[in-house]
């Protein structure tokens, strides 16, 4: 992909089969709030549609929202995915029910940060912005 211009663009998904999207929805409000352009893909997803969607939009970022306990095997597919379809330049980072032990490993595979429950909103855009296209206008 060229240089980006314009506003961070950051999808937000629920994968798996997860029905709880609370937080997903705080953090898009956030980002969205903090004027960058989020597109929630709702929940149920699967990683095929959240890379599609990632793709389709142009986005520079992937945020998963999980509680299911399946992070280990979402967050995997959609980083695997990504690569194979040559979009490991999309950023993925994520949140929910995590188990400290996992952040590492979860890391080790690709994925950029993970924030675990009670990580102010505030510390979500600040990293976003750090960290994704870093010196862009949002």
């Amino acid at each position: 992909m060229g240089v980006a211009v314009g506003p961070i663009r950051v999808v937000v998904a629920k994968p798996g089969l997860d029905g709880h999207d609370r937080g997903a929805k705080v953090i898009a409000r956030a980002l969205r709030d903090a004027g960058m352009e989020v597109i929630y893909t709702g929940l149920h997803q699967t990683p095929e549609q959240i890379v599609d969607t990632a793709i389709q939009e142009d986005a520079d970022a992937i945020g998963l929202s999980i509680l299911s306990g399946a992070h280990n095997t979402l967050f995997a597919k959609v980083i695997d995915l990504l690569k194979e379809r040559d979009a490991a330049d999309i950023l993925v980072f994520g949140g929910g029910i995590i188990p400290e032990a996992d952040i590492a490993p979860l890391k080790e595979k690709g994925v950029a940060e993970i924030f675990t429950p009670g990580a102010p909103t505030q510390a979500v855009v600040d990293w976003v912005r750090a960290h994704v296209r870093a010196g862009a206008d949002a």
